[in-house]
């Protein structure tokens, strides 16, 4: 899929225009107003965290933490039980982080091979990217329908997956990140995207939301930003051939894109992809024309991220253009929670992108049931 030739490229410290977040005329956009409104300050900064829970069962903590502050989303962390088992704790979380009808993301890393959290009793052990990218398109989204049935009867509601980065072979498995765990579906842009969009529609076809990941790329890094610090891509420029698999995957129809924590010294030399305006703003939503939800990778454990306040990992994205942020330690919840609403407090340009991001979310929510109106 051809990438969109880039037009004005925006400051890489000096936001572009955000886009009108005033949403069609739809039957809908009544519920979505009533919902916002309904909303305090903090209540809509929470609606833009995503925050980690243990798979097998909340700690005494993270329960403490999302009926405190009920987060807008919950990631499964570590390596879950059953189907049944898994049922019971998203249940829980659902329950606990539900806001005036408002019900959680629901989210888990269910990509195959290495990355599997959920691989208990009732979960199909599903073969990892290198293996699914040798299939046809058509066979894969049909598994990938039978795996979203299976996260949908455990209370998944959304997979933090495909992954549409391309890792030259030249590379191989010096790429860290995606390369030597066999999570890439190939080593160019053409059937990577074939893939991609596959898999997104047969998790659609199950009613499970999917997040097309990492924009704009991991596939030309040798460091993986979970565990390493200073990672950069010194060769992925703007309208990038392989930058087509996220384009194909947008087209599918995924619910997200995640943005990644590294460096793209050709594209924006000073800030990481999550805090960049150029990236999030000019690339993603401009480039691309993805006016859907941006969610970060984990902000919170990574490694790449530990030298940024806690606060302000959620704030600059927000302020990029971004919408929801993850972090995979639930201890940080609150600090990002009121990092947000503070700001947005202060600032009026912020509150508005904050307002913008939290209608957005909203619109996916509903769109996906989990919004109740009346």
């Amino acid at each position: 899929m051809p990438i969109p030739t880039p037009t004005d490229t925006p400051s890489a410290t000096t936001p572009p225009t955000q886009p009108s977040s005033t949403p069609p005329s739809t039957p809908t956009a009544g519920c979505l107003d009533q919902k916002l409104a309904g909303l305090t300050r903090r209540e809509r900064a929470a609606q833009l965290i995503m925050t980690g829970i243990t798979a097998t069962g909340m700690t005494s903590a993270e329960r403490a933490v999302v009926r405190g502050r009920q987060p807008g989303g919950v990631l499964l962390m570590g390596s879950g039980g059953s189907l049944s088992h898994t049922r019971t704790v998203t249940a829980a979380a659902t329950a606990a982080a539900t806001v005036d009808g408002i019900k959680p993301f629901v989210a888990a890393d269910q990509e195959g091979g290495k990355v599997q959290r959920l691989k208990g009793s009732g979960f199909d052990r599903i073969p990892a990217a290198t293996v699914q990218g040798s299939w046809s398109p058509e066979k894969l989204t049909s598994q990938a329908t039978l795996w979203a049935q299976q996260l949908k009867r455990a209370g998944v509601n959304l997979d933090l997956a495909p992954v549409a980065d391309v890792v030259p072979k030249s590379l191989g498995d010096d790429n860290a990140p995606i390369g030597a765990l066999d999570r890439g579906y190939g080593s160019t842009p053409g059937p990577v995207g074939e893939h991609v969009a596959a898999f997104i529609k047969g998790m659609d076809a199950a009613g499970v939301m999917t997040s097309v990941k990492h924009f704009p790329g991991l596939g030309r890094v040798r460091g993986n930003t979970d565990f390493s610090s200073g990672v950069v891509d010194t060769v992925t420029v703007r309208g990038d051939a392989d930058l087509a698999p996220f384009a194909a995957g947008i087209e599918a129809g995924s619910d997200l894109v995640m943005v990644s924590t590294v460096t793209y010294t050709k594209i924006d030399k000073t800030n990481r992809a999550v805090f960049s305006p150029t990236i999030v703003q000019g690339m993603l939503r401009g480039d691309l024309q993805y006016d859907g939800v941006a969610i970060t990778d984990d902000v919170g454990a990574a490694a790449e991220v530990a030298s940024v306040p806690a606060g302000d990992r959620a704030t600059l994205f927000i302020d990029a253009g971004g919408d929801v942020v993850i972090t995979a330690k639930a201890s940080l919840t609150a600090t990002m929670i009121d990092a947000v609403a503070g700001k947005a407090q202060q600032d009026k340009a912020f509150a508005a992108k904050v307002d913008a991001s939290v209608r957005r979310v909203l619109a996916l929510k509903q769109s996906r049931g989990l919004v109740s109106c009346g």
